[in-house]
This record gives C-alpha cells, sequence and structure tokens, in this order.
C-alpha cells in the first residue's frame, strides 16, 4: 500500500451503506426466523478484489470483521488500514479473516495478519500455521493465537479442497492436530456447497458432522458457512458465520483474476 488511503466517493459510500442495510435486514430474518441468536451469527463482508477505501467506508458504517483470500493483496490491504484508522492490527479492532484456500509456503505470511484461517485442510498446514503463529506472538506481529478453521468437502472434489465429510476418522485426526497444536486455537469447521447441488441438503449434512464434531471439544466451536446467495439457509442449519461479498460489494472488478 502506497500512500494515504483516498476515501470512496460519496455515491460508493450510499452503495455500500444500502448494500449493507439489505444484507443485515436479510440475516436478521434469517435468524429470526430459524429461531436463533442474532449474536450467534456474525457476517463476514469479503473485500478481496476491492480497494482499502471499501473498507475504510465499512468500518465507518460500523463493519470490523473482513475476509479476504489472496495473501500479497490482504497484506498490503491491512497495512494500509492500520495506518488510516489508529489501534487496528490483526486480532484487535479489526480482525481480518483468510478465507482463500493457503499455500504453505505463504503460511507464516498469513499469521502475521490473518485473525483466522478458513480453509484449512491438511496437517502439514495446520503445523505450518502454527510455526508461523508461534514466531508472530513471540515478535509481538499478533496478540492471539491464530483462528483456524477446518474446511471439510462436501463433495470429495479434492479440487475445491477440504477433507471429505464420508471420512469422519481423516476430520477427526485433522481437528486433533489443530486443537494440539501452539499458536492456534480450533475454531471450528467450513464448508461450501457444490456448485448446483441442494443447499439444504448439503448443509444439513454439515451440520450433522458440526454437531459430531462438537462433541468431542468442550470449547464452542464455530460453523464458517453461507455466502450471498444461500446464507438463509445456512443460517438455519447452524451457521454462525456468513461470508457475504457480491450482496454486498457488488461485482467483482474487472480487473480481478
Amino acid at each position: 500500500m502506497t500512500g494515504p488511503i483516498v476515501p470512496a466517493s460519496a455515491e460508493r459510500t450510499a452503495e455500500l451503506a444500502d448494500a449493507l442495510a439489505r444484507v443485515r435486514a436479510r440475516l436478521a430474518a434469517a435468524v429470526r426466523d430459524a429461531g436463533r441468536d442474532a449474536a450467534e451469527v456474525a457476517l463476514l463482508p469479503v473485500t478481496k478484489f476491492f480497494p482499502a477505501a471499501d473498507v475504510m467506508a465499512l468500518i465507518e458504517l460500523g463493519c470490523t470483521e473482513f475476509g479476504e483470500s489472496r495473501e500479497q493483496e490482504a497484506a498490503a490491504k491491512v497495512a494500509g488500514i492500520a495506518g488510516a484508522v489508529p489501534n487496528t492490527s490483526a486480532g484487535t479492532a479489526i480482525r481480518w479473516h483468510m478465507i482463500g484456500r493457503i499455500q504453505r509456503n505463504k503460511a507464516r505470511a498469513v499469521t502475521r495478519w490473518a485473525a483466522a484461517a478458513h480453509s484449512v485442510d491438511s496437517a502439514a498446514l495446520v503445523a505450518a500455521l502454527g510455526r508461523g503463529a508461534v514466531q508472530a506472538l513471540e515478535h509481538g506481529q499478533r496478540r492471539q493465537p491464530l483462528d483456524v478453521y477446518i474446511q471439510l468437502s462436501l463433495d470429495g472434489d479434492p479440487a475445491r479442497g477440504g477433507v471429505s465429510v464420508d471420512r469422519p476418522g481423516e476430520v477427526d485426526r485433522l481437528c486433533a492436530a489443530a486443537d494440539a497444536t501452539p499458536g492456534v486455537r480450533f475454531a471450528g469447521l467450513m464448508a461450501i456447497p457444490p456448485v448446483d447441488s441442494d443447499p439444504a441438503a448439503q448443509f444439513a449434512r454439515l451440520r450433522g458432522e458440526y454437531l459430531r464434531v462438537q462433541t468431542q471439544y468442550p470449547q464452542r466451536l464455530g460453523l464458517s458457512a453461507g455466502m450471498s446467495a444461500d446464507l438463509e439457509t445456512a443460517v438455519k442449519y447452524g451457521s454462525t458465520c456468513v461470508r457475504v461479498g457480491t450482496a454486498l460489494m457488488g461485482p467483482r472488478p474487472l480487473t480481478s483474476p
């Protein structure tokens, strides 16, 4: 990030405010319809590919958590926001979530800015994140362990990442590794339904696995599930964190890959 952040235009700020109000209304209705407590479900704005100015506008509108998926882009954005807003860094006022797949050689860098990682699907990655987080804690680059969400696969497609829900033994071993690794905290599970699948059926499967895993741990586990198109269904089946990009930010910028 070079130089100060140029604020979003009045038109863009108004656009984000309107979109945020609509998303918050959808989420409130979904929580109410599911008979759940609003405090149980967090909204995670997904700001990947969008400028830091948009994040600044959302901070002014009351958002404090943001999702990013590319380490280099996120690190620059985090640094810019931290320089523009007092007392903001990973683990303090503003919490940044790494929601994209993480290459092991990027694990150390991710632990310097992310409060949570949502796409962890191997013991080797857990170990790499743990080493990076411990080092970041020792050097004062973070204040809390890294929250880790184990990614589950609902269709078994290795290209999409995740541990198959059809292999509970593997799920248990990976969750246990996250729970035992210094520097990280086993925070919960994450999944994305396959394209063109029935969200209700997929989220029902996910909820069943979540409840099974929860019985093995004393801490309350989170469930990161649901996006712009299916957040209502995800909330119905127990999501504690909905990751919303398009419905809030609008179409992805044409310059993004």
